[in-house]
C-alpha cells in the first residue's frame, strides 16, 4: 500500500504549486485538493480535519468515491489519516477502509464503490487521537 507519493515527488509539489493549490492564510496555509484520486474524480464535499483537510470525490463513470486527506504544510511529515466506507452504525472501520501513517503531503486515496447508497468519510490531519467523519452522506 506504500508509494511514491509519499516520497515526495517533485512532480507532486510541482503540481501543487503551479495548480495553485495551497493557498496562504497567515502563517499557515490552507490544503486544497491535489488531484490525488486521479482523472474523472470531482470534490464533492471536504471537511476541515486539523492541519489539514479531508476530501471526498465522485467518478460518475465509474460510480465510485474516493478520499483523500491533504496535509496544510506539504513535505513536512506529520500523521495523516483517510477513512471511507458504506454508512453503519458502528464505530469499527476496516483496515481496508482507512489510510493512515505519517506522510508528507497525504494519505489514501481510499476508493469505494457507493452507488445509490450513504458514505462515511473523514480523517486528521497531525492528531491520531482526533479522527472527525461526516456520518451518512452523499447517499445516491
Amino acid at each position: 500500500m506504500f508509494s511514491t507519493k509519499r516520497l515526495g515527488s517533485l512532480a507532486a509539489i510541482l503540481g501543487l504549486t503551479v495548480a495553485g493549490t495551497v493557498v496562504a492564510t497567515g502563517t499557515a496555509s490552507a490544503a486544497s485538493y491535489n488531484g490525488g484520486c486521479g482523472s474523472g474524480y470531482s470534490v464533492i464535499g471536504s471537511k476541515d480535519v486539523g492541519d489539514g483537510n479531508t476530501f471526498i470525490t465522485y467518478n460518475s463513470s465509474n460510480g465510485y468515491n474516493c478520499v483523500v486527506t491533504v496535509s496544510d504544510t506539504p513535505g513536512s511529515s506529520m500523521y495523516l489519516d483517510a477513512r471511507l466506507r458504506i454508512h453503519r452504525t458502528d464505530t469499527v472501520w476496516k483496515a481496508s477502509e482507512v489510510d493512515s501513517g505519517n506522510f508528507k503531503y497525504y494519505a489514501g486515496p481510499v476508493y469505494l464503490k457507493a452507488v445509490d447508497t450513504c458514505i462515511d468519510y473523514g480523517g486528521t490531519a497531525n492528531n491520531a487521537s482526533y479522527i472527525q467523519v461526516n456520518y451518512n452522506v452523499h447517499c445516491g
